[in-house]
């Protein structure tokens, strides 16, 4: 993944200090939207099936189709429509699409303001569930509508510091966490929700480091929407 401005994928800001977590998630047909609670988080996280990570072997980008690929089809990519989402006073270029300019305000991992150019590397979008983590958890086991699917879904999209994004690589929450503590809980809510959704498996250290900051706010939602879990078939991946 979401403390964010309306945009193309119907995003409402929700902040709100839950055990000492920010537990804000983007609302909407097309984005997260936050269900359950007392707790909900944490019965899904103990759900989620326990295996050994795979071999990365076969993994390419490419495996998941184009980057930023329209899956839902409103005639702007999956990069743009993030962007509009979480951003402020966005401005474009040619239309409603291009997003050239934004505020990233505060960064979910830094809690830093971070300013949006198009062509500069200070924002990522990027995927909370790395898609090479979901290759090693049952993805390559997946069609490929399905995998585009995931590496499209704003469930599983959020923008971000560059650096930070960069840093955490294809970690999942046993390697690495935002380095805003008051974030976590959010972000490891929504890596829970999209593992669910997708019927991702995780590894024992991992469950053990989601149920050790889940159990830190136990009123955290559980994210639920995005987009469906195929793909249209228009779309190929090799």
């Amino acid at each position: 993944m979401t403390r964010l401005k309306s945009g193309a994928v119907g995003a409402v800001v929700a902040l709100a200090a839950v055990a000492g977590c920010k537990s804000g998630q983007s609302t909407g047909a097309a984005g997260p939207e936050e269900k359950g609670g007392g707790g909900a988080v944490l019965t899904a996280a103990d759900a989620l099936p326990v295996k050994g990570r795979a071999p990365k072997t076969g993994y390419s980008r490419d495996r998941f189709g184009s980057a930023w690929a329209d899956t839902d089809s409103n005639s702007c990519d999956t990069r743009d429509d993030i962007l509009k989402r979480d951003l402020k006073d966005v401005k474009f270029t040619g239309g409603t699409c291009k997003v050239t300019y934004g505020l990233l305000d505060p960064d979910p991992y830094s809690g830093k303001e971070i300013t949006y150019r198009r062509g500069r590397s200070q924002v990522d979008i990027d995927h909370v569930v790395a898609l090479s983590d979901a290759w090693q958890k049952g993805a390559k086991y997946w069609d490929a509508s399905k995998r585009i699917a995931l590496a499209n879904d704003p469930l599983n999209l959020i923008a971000v510091d560059a650096s930070a994004n960069r840093g955490k690589g294809d970690g999942d929450a046993a390697t690495w966490l935002p380095p805003d503590t008051a974030y976590r809980c959010t972000y490891v809510a929504t890596q829970v929700a999209v593992k669910k959704k997708y019927g991702l498996w995780v590894t024992s250290a991992e469950k053990a480091a989601m149920k050790k900051v889940l159990t830190g706010c136990p009123n955290q939602k559980l994210p639920s929407g995005g987009n469906p879990t195929e793909a249209p078939s228009r779309f190929t991946a090799r």
